[in-house]
């Protein structure tokens, strides 16, 4: 599982944006996106720089989520 940082998240459209982006990733099986922490929790084998460079496509720009 891998959580990533998504700053520029403002409203459900742009959750809506995430999850189309990285759910056909090859790789995901899941992909929860919460719009209160501004993450993505995506669940699968991805690579994390497969992920990162979809959501940087369609201007959101993320990173790795720091461990709580």
């Amino acid at each position: 599982m891998t959580t990533l940082s998504i700053p520029d998240m403002h409203c459900e459209g742009c959750t809506a944006s995430v999850a189309r982006a990285l759910t056909p990733i090859e790789g995901v099986s899941g992909v929860i996106v919460d719009l209160g922490t501004h993450t993505a929790t995506v669940a699968g084998d991805a690579a994390t720089e497969k992920l990162i460079a979809a959501l940087g496509r369609i201007g959101f720009p993320a990173s790795v989520a720091s461990a709580l």
